[in-house]
């Protein structure tokens, strides 16, 4: 079976989708190039389906990411779909550790999601943000007010728990 193939069934559910595409990632029957080739031409229900895909992979196998996928879901945030727009921050997060000197234009493009009327798309982003803050790197310096400033305007508490932990473990040497 091809993922046009899978796109097509519309007997296969939405989650079956992304555990066998993410499988494919997982054991090398996919190449993640491949896959973000196919997501770049789709519907938006149809590429957050492929990036929640990556998103299943890569919170398996981070090591699966290259620098082609962080330039992918780092655009896809500024996307108008919601779904895609929390799946590449899911993704980010996920994949943070592998890229750590090259995550500047992926904390630009969160922050601008920190403010989004989506309580999803908030609390995967506060969970990319606080993925890199956990980092520990030079990023921090400018990174960590901004997430104190954000902790303490979130409404929501699984959003502002998302904050929280982070600083938490952030401010733990």
């Amino acid at each position: 079976m091809t993922i046009e193939q899978i796109f097509r069934d519309k007997s296969i559910k939405a989650k079956a989708k992304v555990s066998t595409i993410g499988k494919w990632l997982l054991n090398g029957e996919l190449p993640l190039e491949e896959l973000l080739l196919y997501a770049e031409k789709q519907n938006a229900t149809d590429k957050a389906t492929c990036i929640e895909a990556i998103e299943y992979a890569t919170k398996k196998t981070p090591a699966i990411a290259d620098e082609n996928l962080l330039t992918f879901v780092t655009a896809a945030l500024k996307d108008d779909e919601p779904r895609v727009k929390w799946e590449s921050a899911k993704v980010i997060g996920n994949i943070a550790p592998l890229f750590q000197a090259t995550l500047d234009r992926s904390i630009t493009n969160l922050m601008s999601n920190t403010v989004n009327t989506g309580t999803v798309v908030r609390w995967a982003t506060a969970y990319a943000l606080g993925e890199i803050l956990k980092l520990k790197t030079d990023t921090n310096q400018s990174l960590l007010p901004k997430i104190e400033a954000l902790s303490e305007k979130e409404e929501d508490n699984g959003v502002k728990k998302k904050y929280l932990d982070a600083l938490k473990k952030a401010k733990k040497l």
